[in-house]
């Protein structure tokens, strides 16, 4: 049995009925701690045509602690600039925020859908309310590998700053680059032992340079180095990988969990379905491109009907986490998933002591 294991929680969020904004589904939520020290989240709400908003809700707890539901407050974001907007529609989807302690401010990266294709886009905020958009990442290449004009999603930012590779202090960013053939629906019409490419498969480490000065920030959308972080490695994984929590400290390294998408392969020689599940990582303290560990098996799968039956069947998708120092418990994790691409699930991860020592 892993050492790390979800537990369930429940269901704390379904789209309103009657709100046509949320016609389509409510997933994929930011999760963070606001100066007020209540914890909001940031769902992304779908309407009719895909069309997609990032909303932001107070979360309410029972007697013993646990999260129980949800105060809707308004929307965060909404498509407005060209480069998230697409002739019909357009979205602003599948939010990540952190409070990056080295720059006194929340940095969120979201998925920006225009014409283009998805691409990540840079937002910063003081009070969780108002937003600045900083624009579309921009990275500079890695040996002749170029991310600029790549459909590129799934990122997360560090919480505080971190040494780059050229040994400059930097906002450290995780994100997925989709290039032409290894999105899942490509990668499973491929041999199930295909030859999974080092660089073009993988979860990418990128780092901004940061200059401290709160007047120019559109620097922080300017990544100037990057590094492959990790690649599929297990079956329940082996289409394509791609970050999810923000990365936390703990006592162990960094602490993210990650999708892995596998497919069900029915009995059906031409037809496929693809399941979504959750992997975990420990990344080391200093140098964060060092996995230290990685979970075997996934620690959270769509076991539920709700995780099994939605507008895309068989999907759990973490993407917020919070600590609960707020119980005086740092060793227990909530974390914030979407549940078949249609309403929002909280599970309690209780991390161990100590690294295991056998991969389980």
């Amino acid at each position: 049995m892993s050492a790390f294991k979800l537990h369930r929680l429940g269901t704390i969020m379904v789209p309103e009925p009657g709100n046509d904004m949320e016609i389509e589904g409510v997933l994929n939520p930011a999760a963070v701690r606001g100066p007020d020290g209540a914890l909001y989240l940031f769902p992304r709400l779908v309407a009719k045509g895909n069309y997609s908003r990032i909303g932001i809700a107070r979360v309410k707890f029972d007697e013993k602690g646990d999260p129980c539901g949800v105060d809707r407050l308004g929307i965060a974001l909404e498509p407005e600039e060209d480069y998230e907007k697409r002739p019909g529609g357009g979205g602003c989807e599948d939010p990540r925020i952190t409070f990056v302690e080295t720059l006194g401010r929340y940095m969120m990266t979201y998925t920006a859908l225009s014409a283009d294709g998805p691409r990540i886009a840079l937002a910063q905020s003081t009070d969780l309310i108002r937003w600045e958009r900083l624009g579309l990442a921009k990275f500079l290449p890695y040996k002749k590998i170029r991310f600029n004009g790549i459909d590129n999603k799934d990122a997360c930012i560090f919480p505080m700053g971190v040494l780059s590779k050229h040994n400059h202090l930097s906002m450290a960013m995780l994100h997925r680059p989709l290039f032409p053939g290894t999105r899942p629906e490509d990668t499973m019409l491929k041999s199930i032992n295909r030859r999974i490419g080092d660089h073009h498969e993988c979860i990418w480490i990128s780092y901004c340079h940061i200059k401290m000065d709160p007047a120019k920030p559109r620097h922080l959308a300017r990544f100037e180095s990057n590094q492959p972080l990790a690649i599929p490695s297990a079956p329940w994984e082996s289409l394509k990988i791609g970050a999810g929590t923000p990365p936390v400290l703990t006592p162990l390294g960094w602490l993210i969990l990650y999708h892995g998408v596998s497919d069900m392969r029915p009995t059906k020689d031409d037809a496929h379905e693809l399941r979504y599940a959750a992997g975990l990582m420990i990344l080391d303290k200093e140098h964060p491109e060092r996995i230290l560990y990685r979970s075997p098996n996934p620690v959270l799968s769509p076991d539920l009907p709700e995780e099994q039956v939605g507008v895309i069947a068989n999907v759990v998708f973490p993407t917020g986490i919070d600590r609960r120092d707020d119980l005086g418990q740092p060793q227990r994790f909530d974390v914030y998933y979407g549940m078949a691409d249609n309403r929002i699930g909280v599970a309690r991860l209780d991390i161990p002591d100590r690294l295991p020592t056998d991969m389980e």
